[in-house]
């Protein structure tokens, strides 16, 4: 598991997470290890927000606590920033359609 190859301002919450937690917000331009390899942060991280341990493809399911919070909707690189961009609920509406904007 990544947690002894993973930066301690990360936390692994289950075995088999495809994605870690920030401890504490991280500046734009860090370094950190993440999953045994070095990663530079391309935007800030707030507390709680989400990092990819590997490679995560289109449509493959974002693991945390051990059970699926929802989907990749495009592919997301070790190290990648996963947030609502990239991440769709599988649970609830992520984004509103278009045909039913105001």
């Amino acid at each position: 598991m990544a947690n002894s190859e993973t930066d301690p301002r990360l936390l692994v919450l289950a075995p088999g997470d495809n994605i870690a937690v920030a401890r504490l917000e991280i500046a734009v331009g860090t370094a950190l290890q993440v999953a045994g390899r070095s990663v530079t942060l391309q935007r800030a991280m707030g507390f709680g927000h989400k990092i990819a341990l590997r490679d995560i493809a289109a449509g493959e399911r974002i693991v945390k606590y051990g059970a699926p919070i929802g989907s990749a909707t495009q592919a997301i690189p070790h190290g990648g920033y996963v947030h609502s961009h990239n991440l769709a609920s599988d649970y609830m509406p992520s984004t509103v359609p278009v045909e039913a904007a105001p």
